[in-house]
């Protein structure tokens, strides 16, 4: 497990992820309809699009000059884990921050950065995630509709909770791989096989002592169902985005910037990038755990 979490954020920093701002995004949900998003996986799939859609909306419209087409680039990761080995599924999404126009008719690539990400703008993506996550539960029949409409009413937003604070700038190579390091952990850590919770319990309690039969229990309910990622590619980092050669690090030509119209790379040149980062040395892996990213 901490192989691929040190594969995968290698991975992600040096074929994928441009320097370009980047903002990490936590949402999760209240424990009334955590059940159906750990149960059933085309729940968890439809409230991480709705997730996706309200951000790129926010982010097209923090983002001077952006217009209507312009798209997002993100890499979601899902997590069935709290940090007391809980079933608990939340979302961390890393998304550059700013969104991409361009590249029809031949038009060169501009990235528009988001320069007004404030905490009114964060508060209002999450009353808005909420309702509409309410009303899928709603329309999906799993939730009744005086349910959802109490659930909107509650206070402190609901149960839903939604963290923007980390924001890295593009030249931070280093903290971006710790933070994407971070995403892609595994459920449980060595040191904490005793485990310190992270807040007290209700009773006072700040350890959790297991024994091997509770220990193996709590880890069988956390593995993933099979044949479903556990991270996934949105915007013009997907697979089949037309934008994706252009604008992820591993492109020729020269990154876009984060001013309105510098071009990434001309149109129609060929790709000569042949590097591959599918796999990476465990020395080579653990070098970069333990000493800066070059």
């Amino acid at each position: 497990m901490a192989r691929r979490m040190a594969e995968t954020a290698a991975h992600l920093l040096d074929p994928v992820f441009p320097s370009l701002p980047v903002r990490q995004w936590v949402i999760s949900s209240p424990k009334r309809l955590r059940y159906f998003l750990q149960r059933n996986p085309a729940v968890r799939s439809a409230a991480l699009r709705v997730v996706l859609r309200v951000i790129e909306q926010a982010l097209k419209e923090q983002s001077p000059g952006a217009g209507p087409t312009a798209q997002i680039g993100a890499v979601a990761f899902i997590h069935q884990f709290g940090a007391s080995l809980n079933e608990h599924t939340h979302f961390h999404i890393c998304l550059i921050d700013g969104v991409f126009a361009g590249a029809e008719d031949d038009s060169p690539i501009t990235f528009f950065e988001a320069t007004a990400m404030d905490a009114p703008t964060v508060a209002a993506v999450q009353s808005t995630i909420r309702r509409r996550i309410l009303h899928l539960f709603v329309r999906r029949a799993l939730l009744a509709a005086d349910e959802a409409k109490d659930m909107g009413a509650w206070q402190h937003e609901g149960g839903f909770s939604l963290d923007a604070s980390v924001r890295l700038e593009g030249h931070d190579r280093p903290g971006l791989e710790r933070l994407l390091r971070y995403c892609a952990r595994p459920p449980f850590a060595l040191e904490r096989i005793l485990y310190h919770l992270p807040k007290p319990t209700p009773d006072g309690q700040t350890r959790l002592t297991l024994t091997p039969l509770e220990f193996i229990g709590r880890l069988a309910a956390l593995i993933p169902a099979p044949r479903l990622h556990r991270h996934r590619y949105y915007g013009v980092l997907a697979p089949n985005a037309r934008l994706r050669l252009a604008v992820t690090a591993m492109a020729c030509e020269a990154r876009p910037t984060g001013n309105p119209g510098a071009p990434s790379s001309a149109a129609g040149e060929e790709e000569t990038t042949s590097r591959s980062a599918a796999r990476y040395l465990w020395a080579m892996l653990l070098a970069r755990l333990y000493l800066p990213v070059a």
